[in-house]
């Protein structure tokens, strides 16, 4: 398998080569650059049966977004890193690097032996043909719609067409077809639930086998049935509905951040990862990759 995707290690080192970075945030900054790679080091000492797996995985997970959201950005003596989340990234995108690790921990040689793919990639969406008998093109004109995927579980996939039998006059595409696909939010509200309907609904025109989960941490917006929709489920990892924005008001500057510390550590700690979330998304997965045997079947009662 290839090398897993860094995207939240790739934030750390351009931050650190940030010219805006205030002098006092960069001796922490080498601080979580360390925890950091020790964190992602972790995961090959991650040892057990899938459930033990799990446990480890989550609390790891915790242990090491704690540090970056709280000692690192909240805890920062300049205003800059708490008022640039949005734009440097750096905790939100301690998710979309976990995903990989967590996945490739649980089914490492599954993994290796189906040659799949993990992570953030670019997907197909959809397929046309730009071809006319006046303005005939190789291929059909073949083209492909692809679309970004925070996570996915996929395979590469090459697509070669032509007008003839002997395929002269071709066209090859190369794209990756996912069979599990991942938006991860931060914070869902409602327009990203709609956005996140219609991308499910591409994905599933095109590769109807395939399952669309919606991860958020925190719940932003009243609770809406994905029953009519192509998403086929929103798991909350954290359990909880968001921090109100009357709170999240006072903590513009670093005096408010310190005088509100205790409530926000409390907040967080408090709502966790939770394990059980975490369960539930691996078995989305085994339910892919993971052939049910005649017995198991015949056991439960359905298939």
């Amino acid at each position: 398998m290839s090398k897993l995707p860094s995207p939240h290690g790739d934030k750390l080192i351009a931050l650190l080569e940030n010219g805006k970075l205030p002098k006092g945030d960069i001796e922490k900054l080498k601080e979580a650059i360390q925890k950091y790679k020790e964190w992602v080091a972790s995961f090959e000492q991650i040892h057990g049966n899938s459930s033990s797996k799990i446990e480890q995985c989550v609390k790891s997970l915790n242990a090491y977004k704690n540090f970056i959201e709280i000692d690192l950005i909240f805890c920062s003596k300049d205003d800059f890193l708490y008022r640039q989340k949005g734009q440097l990234k750096l905790d939100n995108t301690v998710l979309e690097e976990f995903l990989p690790l967590f996945v490739n921990c649980i089914f490492k040689d599954i993994i290796k032996e189906k040659h799949l793919l993990i992570g953030p990639t670019t997907c197909i969406s959809g397929i046309r043909f730009d071809s006319s008998l006046i303005n005939e093109k190789p291929g059909g004109g073949i083209e492909l719609r692809q679309k970004d995927q925070d996570f996915a579980i996929s395979k590469k996939l090459f697509i070669k067409a032509s007008h003839y039998e002997n395929f002269d006059s071709s066209s090859i595409r190369e794209t990756n077809i996912a069979y599990l696909a991942c938006e991860c939010k931060t914070n869902l509200d409602k327009t990203m639930f709609q956005e996140a309907s219609a991308t499910a609904l591409d994905l599933k025109s095109t590769v109807p086998s395939a399952k669309y989960l919606l991860l958020c941490e925190w719940l932003d917006m009243t609770p809406i049935s994905t029953s009519t929709t192509a998403i086929d489920e929103i798991i909350i990892l954290r359990k909880a509905k968001r921090l109100g924005s009357q709170d999240r008001k006072d903590f513009s500057t670093y005096q408010d951040r310190q005088a509100k510390l205790e409530q926000y550590r409390d907040f967080i700690k408090s709502h966790p990862y939770a394990v059980d979330t975490f369960t539930r998304f691996v078995e989305h997965i085994e339910s892919l990759i993971i052939d049910a045997e005649e017995g198991a079947i015949l056991s439960r009662g359905y298939f």
